[in-house]
């Protein structure tokens, strides 16, 4: 994902309330992206990937116990200064369906890895890996998996150095799979430069990514990943079409698709559950299900005095499995 694709859209757009503090965070981000726009060649971490990163922290700072993932480790290794919560993008209650939704797929997808790590799956490949901590975090878990980072080989070099300079260092089962798309590289070629091992399962998600794919991209992904080795297991989010949307977030989810347009980075694919589960079938995987915002609140949110939430119908999970 190139520097213009991560300007163009993900959960900062996608869940705005906008007012006189959405207009000062989206002007926040134009300005970055514009800056970040002037030099492609930057190797640091893409916008979208540290705001992830700053969001999962901004949880563990200002929402109260429990917390539904504990991470503060994109927020070390970006050190962005003291002043980083008054960025306009981090206001606490503009950001709030940002937190929920955020925290929510990342604690979702880590108990799925561990769920299929008692299973014996033993090979964890995340795509588009920006920032994520796993191996940081869960060292005990991470210990009996080889832990697939695929990314760009800039921001990913970053991330290396970075880990190593706080001491995280980087352990014999994080691999990293640097794959540089912009150039036609491949996933599945990067992985096995990496050590995957094509002939067993493994536990792959892709997190923000298929509103940018075209359906066939999208299809296209789903079958790479339907023809690993049998007992393996998708996890991918997908966006509801904008009119199906809650009322409380369809302007937001508008106006970000406005903004994605403009930006040269268009929301191209929406899928109704029926729709993606469909897409997976086709695929030939042997089972699909759908992972609502509603499961998710019910799952980590519920009985919470502040109300925190992931938003409905907006970016929700598919899970396949081989």
């Amino acid at each position: 994902m190139s520097t213009r694709s991560a300007c163009g859209g993900g959960w900062f757009r996608s869940h705005g309330r906008f007012g006189d503090k959405a207009q000062q965070a989206s002007l926040w981000l134009v300005n970055k992206c514009e800056e970040a726009m002037r030099d492609e060649h930057d190797i640091g971490p893409e916008s979208t990937a540290a705001r992830v990163a700053l969001w999962r922290a901004l949880h563990v700072e200002i929402d109260p116990l429990p917390h539904v993932l504990e991470d503060r480790i994109g927020l070390q290794l970006l050190a962005p200064g003291g002043d980083w919560r008054g960025r306009g993008d981090m206001d606490p209650e503009f950001t709030r369906p940002f937190r929920a939704s955020i925290v929510a797929r990342a604690r979702f997808i880590e108990d799925l890895v561990v769920e299929e790590a008692g299973r014996g799956v033993d090979q964890y490949v995340i795509l588009g890996a920006g920032l994520d901590s796993f191996a940081q975090r869960r060292p005990e878990l991470a210990a009996g998996l080889k832990v697939f980072e695929v990314d760009q080989p800039g921001p990913q070099e970053w991330k290396r150095r970075r880990l190593i300079e706080l001491g995280f260092g980087v352990p014999d089962g994080l691999r990293f799979a640097p794959v540089d798309f912009e150039a036609g590289g491949s996933w599945r070629d990067g992985l096995a430069a990496a050590g995957f091992d094509a002939g067993k399962p493994a536990i792959v998600v892709s997190t923000g990514v298929s509103m940018y794919l075209t359906r066939e991209a999208n299809a296209a992904l789903l079958r790479e990943v339907a023809a690993l080795a049998p007992g393996s297991t998708l996890a991918i989010t997908f966006l509801w079409p904008l009119h199906l949307a809650d009322p409380a977030v369809r302007p937001g989810l508008e106006m970000a698709e406005k903004g994605a347009r403009a930006s040269g980075t268009p929301f191209i694919s929406f899928f109704t559950p029926p729709e993606i589960i469909a897409l997976a079938q086709e695929a030939r995987f042997s089972e699909a299900r759908h992972v609502s915002a509603a499961d998710l609140t019910q799952r980590y949110f519920a009985g919470r005095a502040d109300g925190l939430r992931p938003p409905a119908n907006a970016e929700e999970l598919l899970v396949a499995r081989t």
